[in-house]
Parts: structure tokens; sequence; C-alpha cells
């Protein structure tokens, strides 16, 4: 291929990277509602420290309430079925 040809398909790839925030921009605010981070761990412990102080920082970045469940138990598979089970928001599907 020559010179002339990679440089205007460059040059078409350019124009519709930077035409592409645009589109994205029509968006509403997200998140919407508040947000439930589930933790696969006892309440109390390390893990559960940690999530508390990453969801402090969610909170306060993204403006919306962030909870923060733990749910412990079978070496975290039921935190993770409960996650799985969860309903989706309408933002998702």
């Amino acid at each position: 291929m020559g010179f002339f040809i990679r440089a205007l398909l460059l040059g078409v790839l350019a124009l519709a990277a930077a035409a592409a925030p645009d589109v994205a921009s029509a968006q509403g605010a997200f998140p919407t509602r508040q947000i439930t981070l589930v933790i696969p761990a006892a309440a109390g412990g390390p893990t559960d420290t940690i999530a508390r102080l990453i969801a402090e920082s969610m909170s306060r970045t993204l403006g919306q309430t962030v909870i923060v469940e733990n749910v412990g138990g079978a070496g975290g598979t039921i935190g993770m079925a409960r996650v799985a089970k969860a309903a989706r928001s309408k933002a998702t599907r």
C-alpha cells in the first residue's frame, strides 16, 4: 500500500475518532441511583476495611450513595452468586 493511501486512511480514522466523543455526550448522568458494593468476606476484616475506604471515595467522586454489603461464606461463592443473580439496571441492558 502506498504512503498516500496509508496517510489518507489514518486521516479518516482520526476524523472518526474525533467525532466519537460527541455521540457519548448525549447520555445522561451515571449513576442515577445508589450503588451496592458486595464484598464476599466477613465484616470487620481487612477486606471490609479496604472496601469501606473505596466506597467512601467512590461516593465522593460519583455523588451517589455507595453501600457496602458483606456476604461472607463458602469461600466467597455466596457473594459472587448474589452479584451474578442481581437485577441489572436499564442502562446496562
